[in-house]
């Protein structure tokens, strides 16, 4: 016999299949390493690390990891026009990395063949959109992918501090006209994302489809162009990174002061909900975003 329920319509938690609990680090892929690393200190991530045999670089603040991959053997790199570098992978954490990438090219994923090499760890990973892709990380607690891939860069602290308590909030997605639905579909088959509801919207820049992760820790928004710009054949890919801060002024202002520019005109400039630097190197720009309980 079991206990009655004080809620007769009880809804239960969110199923997530593949223990999802976070991202563990997101990757640039660029033809400058050290323009981009530029940017990315003015934004208080900190490089600690260096890949054991390629030009990959490991930067970090607070509990956010981030790769800059200018390896030029790596298809994604060379596939690079214009210099611009792109958001060209995100790695989920899974209770079983393994078994989860199992599931997901069951369910009709597309798996990434392995190149690692003598001493490198094999990260397995599907293919994302546009040439991105998106690993599946099962290490990061007491051992992590890093012990073996990268040589900390001597006299650096490891675990530089986060910028007003920034972490990551999120990915913006570029997704093309009415394929809206269908990249809900597969977040939701694949890593069972959930919708959020309309009127629940995030930061200054509320367009588009948002989808939360299974586990709570970070969004996904998907954004179609406008129907007046039927010209934009811009391929689908992974667009911006937004974090989250409690305090967007404190956290704007820090910035400020480190020589990040924001944009500020009439009808999109830094508040409360949010705020969203400047692009650099044509292609990086961060979006702020005011986390509730932070």
């Amino acid at each position: 016999m079991t206990p009655l329920g004080t809620d007769r319509e009880a809804v239960p938690d969110m199923p997530n299949r593949l223990g999802l609990n976070g991202i563990e680090f997101i990757e640039y892929a660029t033809t400058r390493p050290q323009a981009l690393g530029h940017v990315l200190e003015t934004m208080g991530f900190k490089p600690i690390a260096r890949h054991r045999s390629r030009e990959v670089m490991l930067y970090r603040q607070g509990g956010m990891n981030l790769i800059v991959n200018a390896h030029s053997e790596d298809a994604r790199v060379s596939a690079l026009v214009d210099e611009k570098p792109v958001i060209s992978a995100v790695a989920f954490r899974v209770k079983d990395a393994l078994r989860a990438h199992t599931r997901c090219v069951e369910l009709g994923a597309w798996p990434v063949p392995s190149h690692a090499q003598a001493m490198e760890l094999h990260i397995p990973a599907i293919h994302g959109p546009g040439g991105s892709r998106i690993y599946l990380v099962d290490r990061w607690t007491e051992f992590s992918i890093y012990d073996i891939d990268f040589k900390p860069i001597p006299g650096v602290d490891q675990h530089p501090p986060a910028l007003a308590g920034l972490d990551y909030f999120g990915l913006v997605q570029y997704v093309d006209p009415g394929r809206s639905e269908d990249w809900i579909r597969y977040y939701e088959t694949m890593f069972d994302f959930s919708t959020v509801p309309e009127d629940e919207r995030y930061g200054i820049l509320p367009k588009g489809k948002v989808l939360k992760s299974p586990c709570g820790q970070f969004m996904w928004q998907l954004i179609e162009p406008d129907p007046w710009m039927e010209s934009d054949r811009a391929p689908e890919n992974l667009e911006r990174i937004g974090l989250g801060t409690p305090d967007v002024g404190q956290a704007v202002a820090l910035l400020k002061s480190r020589g990040v520019e924001f944009i500020e005109t009439s009808s999109l400039h830094p508040e409360d909900r949010g705020a969203l630097t400047r692009r650099e190197l044509g292609s990086v720009s961060f979006e702020l975003v005011h986390r509730t309980g932070g």
